[in-house]
């Protein structure tokens, strides 16, 4: 079993940062690829970053490329989101997901493990 905790999320304006965090527990950290999803109000929960194993590897959603940058620290059993120029359509609650692929994937379907999610407003 693992547990997930997101952290970070609040209120910023346009063009502002914000680092989410993603505390794990329960297993060994570096077992498992982790992500970062996002679910506006009235859509669909939407995929916005991975990272492999061991941190090497990562991948991003097209809407964020260039502004977002997700890490790990494998020795802190935490992944990072670190959220940069900032715009409204950004706003939604942010989850971290665990799974036991080497890498992760832009599907939510492979994500064994969820976090309980942290919400990001971005005002304009």
């Amino acid at each position: 079993q693992v547990q997930l905790v997101e952290s970070g999320g609040g209120l910023v304006q346009a063009g502002g940062s914000l680092r989410l965090s993603c505390a794990a527990s329960g297993r060994i950290f570096s077992s498992y690829a982790m992500g970062w999803f996002r679910q506006a109000p009235g859509k669909e929960r939407e995929f916005v970053a991975t990272i492999s194993r061991g941190g090497v590897t990562t991948y991003y959603a097209d809407s964020v490329k260039g502004r977002f940058t997700i890490s790990r620290d494998n020795a802190k059993n935490t992944v990072y989101l670190q959220m940069n120029s900032l715009k409204p359509e950004d706003t939604a609650v942010y989850y971290c997901a665990a799974t036991f692929r080497s890498m992760g994937t832009t599907s939510d379907g492979v994500y064994d493990y969820w976090g309980q999610g942290t919400q990001v407003t971005v005002s304009s």
